[in-house]
């Protein structure tokens, strides 16, 4: 399902506590601030989603020095925040022999209200011990850090701690999420977007940070660039023609046809328009609705190289991966796996 452009954007609250690192901080504020708006920077293609609107709160609104000296600047004070969507607490500085208890007690209540009125209230890596000392994970599921396993022994025995899990959603509509370690911010931030904005966001947000599983590169991550602007009236008609007619038998000889060019004038001219060679455009444009079918589909490859206009389904299966360094099956594999990531499996 898309989420509606015309919804309200969703506001997202990152808890700033005076043992926060910056790290996550700023990059989930990147993140959530791109939803929506970067893809069809980069891709040209529109927007269909919808937005996220973060923000910096601290207590009291006013510029810090973070735990590990960095500078953190919330942009609102916990008293002007009145109604949230999201609120997230990221990792925190607090040394394993260090007793939590009786910290945090006005962002304790102020997380308290915003749980109540409906928000969602989510930690990273060790802010999972600001949620303990909250009181809002007991008798829940709840994971952490590892090195944090023995705080929540010691101090939270109440909690059901998973230290193994990367996200956990625990309580009544998984309304309290919790991440393991440090970089699980960007699990959360992918889990996010799909449950408020689709997971086809999910999806392109990914792509965009090259976020998840990297260890076969950035070509999978990768999209078509936009198409060039130029005012070449004859090329721009073939283009608007391959749009529609991609999977179609003989697609260069087509537009060379529709064209009403000479074959080497048409390629020449399509070259130095687009910036692509003919047959490398429709390869693609090809490719591209391939991706999208492998993403949120479960028809076979075979049939996925049929539509996208492939007969050989050997032929489809070695261009995808060297155009994406990966095989269809693995591209499935990869990016299908935000569905059950919004989920929480």
């Amino acid at each position: 399902m898309i989420a509606s452009p015309e919804a309200p954007p969703v506001s997202v609250s990152l808890l700033a506590l005076p043992e926060s690192t910056p790290a996550a901080l700023y990059g989930l504020f990147e993140v959530f601030a791109s939803v929506g708006v970067t893809w069809g920077l980069l891709t040209g293609t529109p927007a269909r989603g919808r937005r996220m609107e973060p923000c910096i709160v601290a207590r009291t609104g006013e510029p810090f020095i973070s735990a590990i000296g960095m500078p953190i600047a919330p942009q609102r004070a916990l008293a002007d925040v009145a109604r949230t969507d999201v609120v997230v607490v990221t990792d925190l500085t607090v040394p394993a022999d260090t007793d939590p208890q009786g910290r945090w007690p006005a962002e304790a209540a102020w997380v308290h209200d915003r749980l109540a009125e409906g928000a969602l209230v989510c930690s990273v890596c060790t802010g999972s011990i600001f949620l303990a000392e909250a009181g809002l994970l007991d008798g829940l599921e709840a994971t952490t850090h590892w090195s944090a396993a023995e705080v929540f022994r010691r101090h939270y025995p109440a909690v059901r701690l998973r230290p193994e899990r990367i996200l956990c959603p625990a309580g009544p509509e998984h309304r309290v999420i919790t991440g393991g370690g440090a970089s699980s911010w960007e699990d959360l931030a992918l889990h996010l977007i799909a449950r408020f904005c689709g997971e086809e966001e999910a999806v392109r947000t990914a792509k965009i940070f090259v976020l998840g599983d990297r260890s076969d590169g950035q070509l999978p991550f990768s999209a078509m660039a936009p198409a060039r602007r130029h005012g070449d009236a004859v090329i721009g008609r073939c283009q608007v023609w391959i749009a529609d007619h991609y999977a179609a038998a003989n697609p260069v000889a087509r537009m060379v046809e529709t064209s009403g060019l000479p074959e080497r004038t048409f390629k020449r001219r399509f070259k130095a328009a687009t910036g692509y060679a003919p047959v490398d455009y429709v390869q693609a444009l090809r490719i591209e609705e391939a991706k999208q079918l492998l993403e949120t589909t479960g028809e076979p490859t075979e049939a996925v190289a049929h539509v996208v206009g492939y007969e050989d389904p050997a032929f489809f299966r070695r261009l995808f991966k060297r155009r994406t360094g990966i095989t269809p099956a693995r591209y499935r594999q990869r990016f299908q796996s935000f569905a059950r990531l919004r989920r929480g499996a």
